[in-house]
């Protein structure tokens, strides 16, 4: 019981403190900092941190073979696509939303598996899509009663293919299947840099941040949703499983919102609410499926 309470802890935090994304990016926006500025100072704090970490304090071994570079680099590219669409669209869609929609990744990976790796798509994947598909025209009044913002909802689900193609290859390539969560994580993140970089002009045209209350939220965006959210992500999975805490993950959304309404005044109507019920319903159904089979 105490293995599975803080397996279950570890999941809960994993899946809050992602969801803590547009509380840190959003006043660095206001602030005048761009999207590709932010997250390149996301990812270099948290590479540098991670890596004391890892050396440090977990003593774990960073090497890599040449075999494991390339499948390393192309996970890193998506991982970092995916959270640079996320990020764009905050421009055109509320976070809280934005964040809802980014969750109908599990769909998408069940999609991927059937279409390339011939896994048996079932009755329960098919209502789930229904589902979430209803959710998402739901959340398309989502505004103060205007339509939200087409290229806004296509950023989000570009953001979720590309997680989506992120998990698959994690768990498909061979050659980085054996490599350790936080080893693995830690790669992710530092190739994953090399697109701010690249966006960047090789930082010739990084912001700089001149204020400490901003300094202080790019720390904490790359603490809380990216090396706290890694890190506890791996200790749930190992203790309760990857169902399980994927199922907390439903916590991402939930945690995106609440911080929306709390502190940015976005709007929560009836609409919305029945939306989100309805994709979080829909993604509760893929993930759980081979539960319930049994």
């Amino acid at each position: 019981m105490k293995r599975q309470t803080i397996g279950f802890l570890n999941g809960a935090i994993a899946a809050a403190s992602y969801g803590t994304n547009p509380l840190f990016a959003l006043p660095l926006y206001a602030g005048g900092i761009g999207i590709n500025s932010v997250l390149f100072y996301r990812y270099a704090f948290a590479v540098i941190i991670y890596w004391i970490w890892l050396k440090f304090v977990k003593k774990v071994c960073l090497k890599i073979t040449f075999k494991e570079f390339i499948p390393l680099l192309i996970l890193g590219l998506f991982f970092s696509l995916s959270s640079l669409t996320l990020f764009e669209a905050f421009k055109y869609i509320e976070a809280g939303i934005a964040c809802t929609i980014l969750f109908i990744y599990p769909l998408l990976v069940a999609i991927i598996m059937t279409l390339f790796f011939k896994e048996k798509i079932t009755k329960t994947v098919i209502f789930s899509i229904l589902l979430t598909s209803a959710g998402i025209a739901l959340l398309y009044k989502g505004k103060s009663g205007a339509s939200l913002n087409i290229h806004g909802v296509s950023v989000v689900l570009l953001s979720a293919l590309l997680y989506a193609l992120y998990i698959v290859g994690v768990k498909n390539i061979k050659t980085v299947s054996h490599i350790k969560t936080d080893k693995l994580s830690f790669y992710v993140m530092l190739f994953g840099l090399l697109v701010y970089i690249y966006n960047l002009k090789f930082c010739t045209q990084l912001q700089i941040i001149d204020s400490p209350l901003l300094w202080l939220c790019t720390v904490a965006l790359s603490l809380f949703p990216t090396i706290i959210s890694l890190e506890t992500i791996s200790i749930s999975i190992k203790l309760i499983g990857s169902t399980t805490t994927a199922i907390l993950g439903a916590l991402e959304p939930l945690t995106a919102i609440f911080f929306g309404v709390v502190f940015f005044h976005e709007h929560l109507t009836l609409r919305i609410c029945i939306g989100v019920m309805l994709i979080l319903f829909g993604v509760f159904l893929i993930i759980t499926r081979k539960r319930i089979r049994a």
